[in-house]
């Protein structure tokens, strides 16, 4: 796995480094070789926020990106709450990837064909925050399953059947919603 960490308002020492590497290194036993992860440390220097020490996680696997984001008073304490939280990402992704291959094997091809499918206040709001990603398309079963692992509210994709693009998203019942564009 290819680790890459970067430091915001902190130097990314070589203790550091080797820290996050042994920490994150173990992940790599349960990802394939083609996996990248990414490690942000920082310092908040706000005096109202408790727990300064932040590390945030990305990883680039072939099937889902994973993300966890931690924060304490010590940056190692943050670094091993970033892997803990990864580690247990991706065995909760092999797990349930196991038992769609078990069911689909069992069910045959029954189950295979039935897949299921806010704004600023102020008027001064500015981004101040942009992401870019592929999208590579999946249905909106997988979609629900990329949403738990990354553990945002939200998750946009590209719709497989449809090949447009779709966000699915989680409701306060704790169900999902999926919003599709209009045709």
């Amino acid at each position: 796995m290819d680790l890459q960490v970067k430091g915001r308002n902190v130097d990314v020492t070589d203790p550091l480094f080797s820290y996050a590497e042994r920490k994150l290194g173990k992940l790599s036993r349960h990802l394939s070789d083609g996996s990248r992860c990414e490690l942000e440390l920082a310092v908040e220097h706000n005096p109202s926020i408790s727990e300064p020490q932040v590390a945030e996680a990305t990883v680039w696997t072939k099937g889902p990106v994973l993300r966890a984001r931690e924060s304490s008073t010590d940056m190692y304490a943050s670094i091993d709450m970033v892997a803990q939280k990864l580690e247990r990402q991706v065995k909760r992704y092999r797990d349930r990837r196991t038992r769609k291959q078990v069911q689909h094997v069992a069910s045959h091809s029954a189950l295979a064909a039935t897949e299921p499918h806010a704004l600023p206040d102020e008027e001064n709001a500015v981004i101040v925050k942009q992401k870019q990603f592929n999208m590579k398309p999946m249905p909106p079963e997988e979609a629900i399953l990329q949403l738990e692992l990354i553990g945002h509210d939200f998750f946009v994709f590209t719709n497989a059947d449809t090949d447009q693009v779709n966000v699915v998203y989680k409701r306060r019942d704790g169900n999902y919603g999926l919003i599709e564009p209009s045709r």
